[in-house]
């Protein structure tokens, strides 16, 4: 949890992942076999089993939604430009860490006050375009004194924290989960339990018949690129691509439109935009997750992609699934996610990881 914390709240938005890749690379270091990187900057760790193929690739992205400056105003005011999706509703009057020359500077995401507006703009949602971040400054020199300048990137201002929670199920108490609250579950959680996989097959010594590599991928919400470098560098036989996934209980929300609920087991996306899985593949992970008793819940996903969009076409294709946890109020500054899911998901993956031998990969895509 120590570990998850860290990675959490540390500094990483699109393109600017330096901090969450050396926080993976000092926790993994210990147990994997080899750490190394591609040169966009994702981070990838091993672990050899009895065979060194297949070889199976466990990306999380380590990239978090975010904002880069573009400009700063005679006023002292910044304006900025998306990292990734946001939904304009969710960011007025919410904090963020600019990091400028001399360190990070908090600021304030506004726009011209509702009392100033007239009547038929207020019931209107302000557009990203004209909000902007106050950051104390009266004018444009104050602003750069403090280091500011035009390509600084900035992050929500957002603490990790778990509460503990009684489960309640057809009115009588079935136990307890531990809910976790912060920002970048999206997709550090992924990035974690990729992590936390890898360290018990090091850790417990499981016999498992390939080649494990965990990756920390870069650039995931601006286009999927560090998929693109890893795939390329690592040449998987089989993915498992590690993930959130949109919880749909919450208000407003169908089950048409999201499946999975928040503390009902990990979710195993059987569609979304950037790919149609593997079948047979999926198959394997259901008759894997059922035949070790474990909690899993389908999903589908209409509108979004993951690494595994372009990892299943990457060299001469491969075998490809995502398996994620549901993860409330995602892109946005505060998310929340039940650890019984995730340590869930890292139970199933690490059962996938003993059965996945030369025979079984070979069968996912066989004519």
């Amino acid at each position: 949890m120590k570990f998850l914390e860290e990675l959490t709240n540390c500094f990483g938005p699109s393109g600017f992942e330096k901090e969450p890749a050396k926080i993976v690379k000092a926790y993994v270091r210990r147990f994997s076999d080899k750490v190394y990187a591609d040169k966009l900057g994702s981070l990838l760790f091993s672990k050899k089993g009895t065979s060194d193929s297949p070889v199976v690739l466990l990306p999380g992205h380590i990239d978090e939604v975010g904002f880069i400056v573009s400009s700063i105003n005679k006023q002292g005011y910044l304006t900025f430009n998306p990292l990734g999706g946001w939904f304009d509703q969710v960011l007025l009057g919410q904090r963020v860490m600019i990091r400028a020359g001399k360190g990070l500077v908090p600021g304030i995401i506004a726009a011209k006050p509702p009392h100033l507006l007239p009547a038929e703009e207020r019931s209107k949602v302000v557009v990203k375009e004209k909000m902007f971040i106050d950051i104390g400054a009266s004018n444009e020199e104050e602003a750069k004194a403090m280091g500011v300048r035009i390509g600084n990137p900035v992050v929500p201002d957002s603490c990790f924290s778990t509460m503990q929670k009684r489960i309640f199920k057809d009115g009588k108490k079935s136990g307890s989960d531990t809910i976790a609250i912060g920002k970048a579950f999206d997709d550090r959680i992924g990035a974690w339990m990729a992590a936390e996989v890898v360290r018990n097959l090091a850790e417990k010594k499981v016999k498992h018949p390939n080649t494990v590599i965990g990756a920390a991928t870069t650039q995931e919400e601006v286009g999927l690129r560090g998929a693109r470098t890893t795939a390329f560098v690592v040449k998987p036989d089989v993915c498992i691509t590690l993930e959130v996934d949109i919880a749909g209980d919450v208000p407003g929300i169908e089950a048409n439109e999201a499946p999975t609920k928040m503390g009902l087991g990990p979710a195993i996306t059987t569609y979304d935009s950037s790919m149609i899985p593997n079948q047979e593949l999926i198959e394997f992970v259901i008759r894997t997750a059922e035949r070790a008793k474990l909690p899993y819940q389908l999903s589908q996903i209409a509108r979004g992609g993951t690494d595994a969009g372009v990892i299943h076409i990457a060299n001469a294709g491969c075998p490809s699934v995502v398996m994620g946890v549901p993860t409330r109020h995602i892109h946005s500054h505060v998310g929340m996610l039940s650890m019984t899911d995730a340590n869930n998901c890292i139970r199933l993956v690490t059962e996938l990881v003993k059965r996945l031998d030369k025979k079984t990969v070979a069968g996912f895509t066989e004519v």
